[in-house]
This record gives structure tokens, sequence and C-alpha cells, in this order.
């Protein structure tokens, strides 16, 4: 099995702060993971190393067969797919949805003069179609739902063919219906053979799709526990990670957690 992301007791330290705190992990290609905790647990940061956008304080963080600090990041950037509230922030309002999906091929953020073949421009369309916003193709940006806007950033992320697959809380500020919507397109793609390497990032339980086989908790930049989904996805697990005592129950692979 290839490891896609290979982290040995990485740090992450700001000023007086620790982001994380000696972070061993391994995603292997066929992975699909799940990683959740509180606010201030250390996800954002572990999702910016792991999307080479931030390098360790300390250990050693390998990425695609790379080692970061010692490859170059922008030739190891386009093999990872990336969707976060940060990047959908800097798509402009006014880019055609047809754009902001075909620029990623160019790893820019707004098109310009880009020379995009044919090819680019059918995968666009058919990663829209697959998102189910292939109908919004000429809409712009700004003109979007929220809902909406989280599936063309996937499409998006897609778009490079990538290697890593990276959702960072795709559901957050999404109602019930659309919540529902975007977690069962999610369990399409975790369960597709063909679909990348996959670390999903989210406060709840709710928001985990079919087809996810592995989850890491995370506290105070600390792992609480991980490995394969159902052994460690315990409401003993997920009491510790909240510090709060937690019943957590599974329906029809779908998961739900409530306080005691």
């Amino acid at each position: 099995m290839v490891a896609v992301v290979d982290l040995a007791d990485v740090s992450i330290v700001r000023g007086q702060a620790t982001l994380l705190d000696e972070i061993s992990w391994r995603v292997d290609e066929t992975d699909r993971w799940v990683v959740i905790g509180p606010n201030g647990a250390g996800k954002t940061t572990l999702l910016q190393v792991v999307s080479a956008q931030i390098h360790p304080t300390s250990g050693v963080a390998g990425l695609l067969g790379e080692v970061l600090g010692t490859v170059d990041v922008f030739d190891l950037r386009p093999r990872i797919g990336l969707t976060s509230a940060a990047l959908a922030d800097r798509i402009p309002k006014s880019e055609p949805v047809h754009d902001a999906v075909v620029s990623a091929s160019y790893a820019v953020l707004g098109r310009w003069r880009e020379d995009y073949d044919q090819l680019d421009h059918e995968r666009a369309d058919e990663l829209l179609d697959q998102l189910r916003v292939g109908h919004l193709a000429e809409r712009t940006f700004g003109t979007l739902s929220e809902g909406e806007r989280k599936r063309v950033q996937i499409a998006r992320a897609l778009m490079t063919d990538p290697e890593l697959l990276l959702l960072d809380e795709p559901a957050a500020g999404l109602d019930l219906t659309g919540r529902e919507s975007l977690v069962r397109t999610l369990s399409e793609l975790a369960q597709d053979p063909y679909a990348p390497a996959t670390v999903l990032v989210t406060h709840h339980v709710e928001e985990i799709p079919l087809g996810i086989t592995h989850a890491l908790l995370l506290k105070q930049g600390r792992i609480v526990a991980a490995g394969p989904l159902e052994a460690t996805l315990t409401a003993e697990n997920l009491s510790a990670t909240f510090d709060l005592p937690l019943s957590l129950t599974s329906e029809a692979g779908r998961w739900s957690a409530r306080a005691l």
C-alpha cells in the first residue's frame, strides 16, 4: 500500500502556542479519512500541512512520495485537491462557474489569458455534471447559493485529477436539506474506487458520508485516537475529544451524537 500522507512527529509552533504536537499519521491511497475535533483542535493547521501550504516546525511530513522542505511545493500542490472557506473567498464573485473550475488546470483563481484545450473544457463540464451543478456553468460564482458553491469548489478540486483530496468542513453553513444533499454526493465520491485518497474535516459526526474508512480525533493539537472508523469513532473517544459526555449512534452507516 502506497502512503499518500506520512507524518512523523510533526509539530507546528507559532510563538508560545503549539498548534500541532508530535502528530504521526499515515493515509494510504485507498483511504477515506474523517478528521473530527472541536474549535482550536488543530484541524485546519493539519490540513495546511498536508496541502503543502506550511512546513512543520519539527518532524517530517511526507506527501505523495516527497518530503516537505526538499521539494518545490509549486510542483506538489497541483497534485492535491483542496476545498476550504478561505479558498472560496478568493474566487472572484464575477467569475463564471465553468471558468472557476477550468482555471484549476493552471492553479489560478480568476481566469485571465490562460489557454485551455478542449479536453480541459470537457473535463470541467463533466465534473460540474457529476456534482449536479452543470446547469449553472454560465452563472457567476457570486450568484450561487452556499450549497451550490460547495459543489463547484469540489469540482474545481477534482479538476487536475488529484492524488489527494482535502475537504475542509464542506457542509459548514448549509441548512439541513443542503447538508443532506451534499453528504449524499460525498458518499458517492467516497465509495468510488477511482476517487483519490480523501481527508474530510468536520466538527459533526452527522456530516460523515458513507464510504469513510478511517477516523482521526484531534484535541489541542494532539491525536486522541486514529484508525479504522468503527473501532475509532466511539462514544468514549468522542467524549474525550470534546470534553463532554456523549452518546453515539449509527444507523444505516450514518452517525449521530448527543450530550448525555
